[in-house]
């Protein structure tokens, strides 16, 4: 509403303000200036040729002529600016707006009412409400917008859009929160005349002059109404045939073109034939199915739990008309509510916590999973809010709300809290099984997305699991090149000592620390590496025995006796990862042996094991074998009685290495010693039996 309109209003209401204040407020406004200017220099009011300024125009138009010039502008200019009313005939809507505001100034005058222009305003705006329903259901109200303005099209607004125009124009003025009675004189402007007997003045004048502008047929309501106003039949006859020609003028004055105005047929309101209502409520329930699925389309689309969460509140204020929208997401206790930010001017919302434990109708909508409405109109019984609801009002910014639980699996993930006018709880009410379908809809989005949060998080936690084991692992393994390296840097100082060559002692040095860099580097890739190179086991088994033999780490009572077969021991793997094997083996072996005894390592030959060639290899020892229960899980990670922190890795790390060679290994253990046999890949052998099978088919 234009600010100069409702300090007009305000200085109506002042007996004291006089024509400098008035002046003082119009000069404000350059069109209004440029309007009163225009009147007082018009051949009504002035006669010499040279014109007149703004002080002049005042003095000559009168304080009366003034204010009704300036309201009448500044209602036309905020109400012709309605959508849709480029689009409409306004001319007989404003004619009879004209004439109820003329009657209704001169009912006030001869009741001696002493704010005259208000009435004049208050007959002014009385249908304003009829503008409201335009713009905002222009389909559903375009024919009624020029029907009669009875009791009959009050009934077919409320049937059909749950609001009249009385109402809509009440609703509308009360917005502007002035101090005055003029929104009650348009919402009662049909009110039974027998309501009216101790209504306040403006009332009874806006009722009286809407009858004699729109219902002039209606003789009893009419002398009703004028005897509630103190006036005689005369008297209205006076007021009625001054009207016609004091619209003219004020229409003229205005620049309202007010032709063919007479000639707009104004019919019986329409209300469309009733639906069916079960057919309606089919209609409905097939609507809202399709729309629920297009949103679960929509949730599915988007990408992360931010952009799901803003996507589920965008929806709801589109489908369900609510002002605001907010979220609160169970945590992961199941103790309270904590708010979501899901937008701009929110983050307050990230500290907001409810917990369900302290009560409150939240609390219980999401413990109870029902739907709940809260509002804080005083004509609507509600329940004792807390304060946590308290600044919910105050997010929102609304009169009410209505809290959805979202429910997936009998689970409440959260709720959706949306904020809308207190009348429009009604019309939720009457959509409660699509609320609930868009929020079970919304709910299964949402567990979705927490689901893969949680398997993202399973799955980071399992990548970081199997990092640390294969660092484990690696520190094992790194602690055996290094021992070697150790026990070779002794005998290099004696060897240096004595003079004596060293070369063969720093190849093997240089070996080990290459050994040790490739183990390091294999921290880079948890997963097994394939291998095509081919290894000569009894080179890497002498390699193995070197090293031991010649770091002293082979004590004099323990014998190592080594059997290879003549023929080339060769397989399809890594040296390395043999070397590793065997390392771990032989310390192990040479550990068990503490009061001495014997370690065997042979070459048993080719074995065909399904259908594939391997080597076997074995290396025992006759030290006291080991117990069922260590023999039972020997092969897996277990805490052992050696001291460190990665004892109890090695032979799990053996297997670990012989399925990477892509072998088998077996333990057998008694009283006798302990024998380890390993089935290695023999060189080539998946191309050979191919090629016998192939042979065998072809002779059969």
């Amino acid at each position: 509403m234009p600010q100069i309109l409702i300090k007009l209003i305000e200085h109506l209401q002042a007996d004291d303000a006089g024509m400098p204040e008035l002046a003082a407020l119009i000069a404000k406004d350059a069109a209004m200036t440029s309007k009163i200017l225009t009147v007082a220099n018009s051949s009504a009011y002035h006669r010499n040729q040279r014109t007149v300024g703004l002080e002049q125009s005042l003095v000559s138009l009168g304080t009366d002529m003034i204010k009704t010039l300036v309201i009448s502008e500044s209602v036309f200019q905020t109400f012709n600016s309605f959508p849709h009313s480029a689009s409409t005939d306004l001319r007989g809507f404003w004619k009879g707006s004209l004439t109820t505001a003329v009657i209704a100034r001169d009912v006030a005058r001869q009741m001696e009412y002493p704010h005259v222009e208000e009435a004049y305003l208050a007959g002014l705006l009385h249908n304003v409400g009829r503008l409201a329903l335009l713009a905002t259901a222009p389909k559903e109200y375009a024919f009624n917008f020029t029907a009669r303005d009875d009791e009959d099209l009050c009934a077919v607004e409320q049937r059909t859009l749950q609001i009249t125009h009385s109402e809509a124009g009440a609703w509308l003025i009360e917005r502007w929160n002035l101090d005055s009675f003029l929104a009650d004189s348009v919402l009662y402007h049909h009110e039974p005349i027998s309501r009216l007997e101790a209504a306040h003045p403006l009332i009874r004048i806006v009722r009286l002059a809407h009858l004699l502008c729109c219902h002039e047929d209606q003789e009893q309501a009419i002398e009703q109404a004028a005897r509630l106003c103190n006036l005689d039949g005369e008297k209205l006859e006076q007021i009625v045939s001054n009207a016609a020609r004091q619209v003219e003028k004020s229409a003229n004055y205005l620049g309202i073109d007010l032709a063919g105005a007479d000639d707009i047929v104004a019919p019986a309101a329409y209300a469309p034939p009733l639906v069916d209502p079960v057919q309606q409520r089919l209609s409905e329930e097939v609507r809202n199915i399709m729309l629920v699925s297009e949103m679960g389309q929509t949730f599915a689309r988007q990408h992360g739990e931010a952009g799901l969460l803003e996507a589920i509140t965008r929806s709801a204020r589109i489908l369900f008309d609510l002002e605001n929208a907010v979220l609160l997401l169970e945590n992961p206790t199941g103790h309270a509510l904590h708010g979501v930010s899901t937008g701009e001017g929110q983050q307050r919302l990230a500290e907001f916590v409810i917990p369900l434990n302290k009560g409150g109708v939240v609390a219980q909508a999401a413990l109870e999973r029902k739907l709940a409405y809260i509002s804080r109109d005083p004509g609507r019984e509600s329940p004792a809010l807390n304060v946590s609801e308290e600044q919910l009002f105050r997010i929102l910014g609304s009169d009410s709300m209505v809290c959805l639980p979202l429910v997936a699996n009998q689970r409440c993930l959260g709720v959706l809290i949306g904020g809308a006018p207190a009348w429009q709880l009604q019309t939720l009410q009457k959509r409660e099984r699509f609320l609930q379908s868009f929020g079970t809809q919304a709910a299964t989005s949402l567990e979705t997305a927490l689901s893969e949060r949680g398997h993202a998080r399973r799955q980071i936690a399992h990548v970081a699991e199997e990092y640390r084991e294969a660092s484990r692992r690696v520190v094992h393994e790194v602690n055996n090149p290094l021992s070697i390296i150790k026990n070779y840097l002794s005998v290099l100082d004696s060897k240096l000592a004595r003079r004596e060559p060293v070369v063969g002692e720093m190849s093997i040095l240089n070996e080990e620390i290459d050994r040790v860099g490739q183990l390091i580097n294999g921290l880079a890739d948890l997963q097994p590496t394939e291998t095509s190179r081919v290894t000569d086991v009894a080179k890497v088994v002498d390699d193995v025995l070197r090293l031991f033999r010649a770091t002293d780490f082979v004590p004099a009572s323990v014998q190592i006796v080594v059997r290879m077969q003549e023929e080339p021991a060769e397989i399809d793997g890594d040296a390395d990862m043999l070397k590793q094997v065997l390392v771990n083996l032989i310390k192990n072996a040479i550990e068990a042996l503490a009061d001495g005894g014997k370690i065997e390592i042979s070459n048993r030959g080719h074995v065909n094991r399904d259908r594939k060639l391997y080597l076997e290899l074995v290396v025992s020892d006759t030290g006291p074998g080991l117990s069922a229960d260590v023999l039972a899980n020997l092969f897996s990670p277990v805490q052992s009685s050696k001291e460190g922190a990665h004892h109890g890795l090695g032979l799990s790390i053996v297997h670990s290495l012989v399925k990477k060679l892509q072998g088998l290994i077996t333990c057998r253990s008694g009283k006798t010693g302990t024998t380890f046999e390993i089935l290695l890949p023999a060189k080539g052998s998946t191309s050979q039996l191919t090629g016998v099978t192939t042979r065998v088919m072809d002779s059969a």
